[in-house]
């Protein structure tokens, strides 16, 4: 029997990071549909390590990285020569006015040692403060300009500062818009017009708390939509891989935070809502997927091996 199979007209950009050392994107069908297309390079898993100890995170988080959580240099090394991370996203949760607000300066030396540390590409990702990261990204980016990295959140209100800083320092960016592709195509276009090549963007379609039981099925719809646009209409301009940094809103839901014996053991139920969400976002089209606890890394890099057999 002849399985009726949809003809694309567009194809997701390939983007090179690290210096040219990983590929992601390329695809030329709808997420695993490999009885369509291709899917030259599979999603790929990054791990998260921060500039500071996270001792308010859950027990079940705290347990793989005790031993090295005041090193991000050695949180990173644990992360991919033990938990087998394909990337590193260092969070630069020190960063937050909000928090410990620290500068560029006090930042930088973890920058340079968690990128020295590992063999993998690195993504550096900021607090999320617009203003606090149109400061401290740019110089980021200019103290490391020996080893490309990926730099992010970019967004409409700090693109212009973020954006010339990858430019000028070939570093890729990272194009954050909140769940809306209009918006997602409106930042790539300012980019462009900024000067930022089509090899240096990454789009982030920011789904923030968006997981199991908290609005993913709307996540999974504007993913579904951007990919649509990008393959099937020719949307330039939305033909870009997607990375999901999604795992420090999992571990914040109430489902995993309640001790409650009715709901079963805590550390699985944590564990399972990370590697579930992870599943459903792959499936939906991310290429880049930033996750915490090595246990739900193994379960979706696992998911991903049987999909792309």
């Amino acid at each position: 029997m002849d399985i009726p199979k949809i003809k694309y007209s567009g194809r997701i950009k390939e983007i090179s990071v690290a210096g040219g050392a990983v590929t992601v994107g390329g695809e030329t069908s709808y997420p695993f549909h490999l009885f369509e297309g291709e899917m030259p390079h599979r999603p790929m898993i990054a791990m998260e390590v921060f500039d500071s100890p996270q001792d308010e995170w859950p027990q079940a988080c705290l347990e793989p990285f005790t031993d090295v959580m005041r090193s991000p240099s050695a949180w990173a090394k644990k992360c991919v020569e033990k938990f087998g991370a394909e990337m590193i996203c260092l969070q630069l949760a020190g960063a937050d006015p909000n928090g410990l607000n620290r500068a560029a300066g006090e930042l930088i030396p973890a920058v340079k040692e968690v990128a020295a540390s590992v063999n993998v590409p690195v993504i550096v990702w900021g607090c999320e403060n617009d203003d606090k990261d149109a400061e401290v990204l740019p110089k980021v980016a200019e103290s490391i300009q020996d080893k490309k990295i990926i730099i992010g959140p970019a967004t409409d209100k700090n693109y212009k500062k973020v954006g010339a800083a990858c430019i000028a320092y070939g570093h890729t960016v990272v194009a954050s818009t909140p769940i809306d592709i209009n918006l997602a195509k409106q930042l790539n276009i300012l980019l462009g017009d900024l000067g930022v090549p089509d090899s240096q963007i990454i789009i982030d379609l920011n789904i923030g708390g968006c997981t199991i039981g908290y609005g993913l099925e709307y996540t999974y719809s504007v993913m579904e939509r951007q990919k649509q646009a990008a393959l099937s209409q020719q949307d330039e301009k939305l033909q870009f891989p997607v990375l999901c940094n999604f795992a420090r809103d999992v571990w914040k839901k109430r489902e995993i935070t309640l001790d409650d014996e009715k709901l079963g053991d805590k550390k699985k139920r944590g564990i399972l809502f990370e590697a579930m969400t992870g599943c459903m976002l792959a499936i939906a089209g991310a290429d880049i997927l930033v996750m915490r606890h090595p246990e739900a890394v193994r379960l979706l890099k696992n998911m991903i091996n049987n999909l792309t057999k």
